[in-house]
């Protein structure tokens, strides 16, 4: 495995609630392809909260969005899509490319312009890298929209990009 392939081109240390828009606009990104998990959802529940719903909202006017995750519940994921009106895609088996290659060739776009945004350095990232995507490492939500101040699986994963030679992951 690369090195660079578990280091997200940006690390804003903010959930997607938070994450603002015009630094991914300003690099020409189009499309933006967003885990749900610990990303747009907090927990176990399907429905958005405010700050993420109004943030997707926001992010709709702008780029094209697709929900992409390894969740296999495709009424789980259909049912956060739809408070959206946007597409998805269940058991995409990250880091793994086809799911995410199958979406890329329906938005008709450069891979330099979609960003890969979620929270796990060896899922989102790691399939985000691997095909040319920018790629967006945020922090894991809680019900609020505030971080999770320790995402035990963040950190560790973390620690080991930076043990495996990735830097500052």
């Amino acid at each position: 495995m690369r090195r660079e392939w578990l280091r997200p081109d940006w690390d804003p240390g903010l959930t997607l609630a938070h994450l603002p828009l015009e630094p991914l606009l300003g690099r020409g990104i189009k499309a933006l392809l967003l885990d749900v998990d610990r990303t747009l959802l907090p927990g176990r529940d399907v429905a958005l909260p405010p700050s993420v719903l109004h943030w997707a909202q926001s992010a709709q006017r702008h780029t094209h969005l697709h929900l992409i995750s390894n969740n296999p519940s495709r009424q789980r994921i259909g049912a956060v899509a739809e408070q959206l009106g946007i597409e998805f895609t269940s058991s995409a088996a990250k880091p793994r490319r086809g799911a995410i290659r199958r979406v890329i060739q329906t938005l008709d776009l450069k891979p330099e312009q979609i960003a890969m945004v979620g929270d796990r350095v060896f899922t989102d990232v790691l399939a985000g890298n691997r095909l040319g995507l920018y790629t967006v490492l945020v922090r894991p939500l809680r019900e609020d929209g505030t971080p999770c101040r320790h995402d035990r699986v963040q950190v560790l994963e973390r620690q080991l990009a930076r043990w495996l030679g990735a830097g500052h992951a």
